[in-house]
């Protein structure tokens, strides 16, 4: 299983970008993709996740409103709408796979870098 993310960048406060995570290698049924992010010098942070067979959503709470996960599943793909956008949002954003039964994210994307400017 490899999983790609794109989409960072650099964008201004109170702009908007949008994540993509293209998964390859498994066909996507019961599975979870999730966001997270790792700022420097802090920990890994979980932002949302989305089950792929109904489509069900889960935030933390300093991103609701702000943040909507989603998934195109032709494309075996999850993206991340992120709006109203902070400099605290400067970070190297992950997606993960959790496979049915695993009960972690057992796959990880390489990281794509955004930066918000003030």
């Amino acid at each position: 299983v490899q999983l790609q993310a794109s989409g960072g960048g650099l964008v201004q406060a109170g702009g908007s970008v949008r994540l993509s995570c293209a998964a390859s290698g498994r066909t996507l049924r019961r599975d979870t993709m999730g966001w997270f992010r790792q700022a420097p010098g802090q920990g890994q942070h979980f932002l949302a996740s989305i089950t792929w067979n109904d489509g069900s959503t889960n935030y933390a709470e300093f991103v609701k409103g702000r943040f909507t996960i989603s998934r195109d599943n032709a494309k075996n793909t999850v993206y991340l709408q992120m709006n109203r956008l902070k400099p605290e949002d400067t970070a190297v954003y992950y997606c993960a796979l959790d496979v049915p039964n695993s009960g972690y994210y057992e796959f990880w994307g390489q990281g794509t870098q955004v930066t918000v400017s003030s």
